[in-house]
């Protein structure tokens, strides 16, 4: 974004000229944000193609120039999105997971994190897989940001599963890409089943999908079941799949 601050002469003092910066900083960084938490509320109810300068400066009651100004264009208004929106995956999905130890209880921890994570976006959308529909097969920055993002998490997992093996938690002939298809996969039917079908008990199917692949690579089959190695899950999260 382009400076609108006034040149200052060079003979005033140096305090005199960098006081003004933080203040104006600050609310800029104030506006964006409440723009781009405006934009994360579109997208994930109308999709990242719903996004426009024109729709954000009326939701926000903003001029067009106004919301132009912090993002320049609606491809870096949807890049932005998409950022944001992994931060706060990263925020409660990734960081609180990986405090668990290493090996099977980090890799229960991520899936079970990922599993509420859905569950509370039943009633809007996942942008990482209304994107996935929208820009597999239009090439660009915007698929490129969102294509990394998901790339990222994937490698996250897979550290974790490969953790797993070499905590002895998971057998040394795992195939660590295929345990990954596969628990993506159920992530996937979940959001299908009890956004599209509306299904009940999906929830607890995808998490009942979790526990069989480890059993199936589990160096003690009945490890998978045990307290110390299950992410802890929330009363109220158990039975039906969809909130309310």
């Amino acid at each position: 974004m382009p400076s609108t601050s006034t040149p200052v002469p060079a003979s005033l003092p140096a305090p005199a000229r960098s006081a003004p910066a933080p203040r104006t900083l600050h609310k800029g960084q104030q506006t964006r944000a409440a723009i781009l938490e405006a934009a994360l509320g579109l997208a994930s109810h109308m999709g990242l193609e719903g996004l426009s300068i024109g729709a954000l400066a009326e939701l926000m009651q903003m001029s067009k120039s106004g919301v132009f100004a912090h993002f320049g264009s609606r491809e870096e208004l949807q890049i932005s999105v998409i950022r944001e929106y992994h931060a706060r995956f990263e925020e409660e999905v990734f960081f609180p997971a990986i405090r668990e130890p290493r090996g099977l209880p980090r890799l229960a921890a991520l899936f079970e994190r990922w599993v509420r994570r859905v569950s509370v976006e039943l009633d809007s959308g996942c942008i990482y897989i209304s994107g996935a529909v929208e820009f597999d097969d239009r090439p660009g920055p915007v698929r490129d940001a969102l294509a990394a993002m998901v790339r990222a998490w994937h490698a996250a997992l897979s550290r974790a599963i490969h953790g797993a093996i070499a905590a002895g938690h998971l057998r040394d002939d795992t195939d660590a890409e295929q345990m990954l298809f596969e628990l993506h996969g159920m992530i996937l039917a979940l959001h299908h089943d009890a956004r599209f079908l509306r299904n009940s008990g999906v929830l607890e199917r995808a998490r009942t999908g979790f526990e069989r692949v480890v059993r199936e690579h589990a160096v003690l089959p009945a490890a998978a079941a045990t307290p110390e190695t299950r992410a802890p899950r929330p009363a109220a999260s158990r039975g039906n799949g969809r909130r309310g």
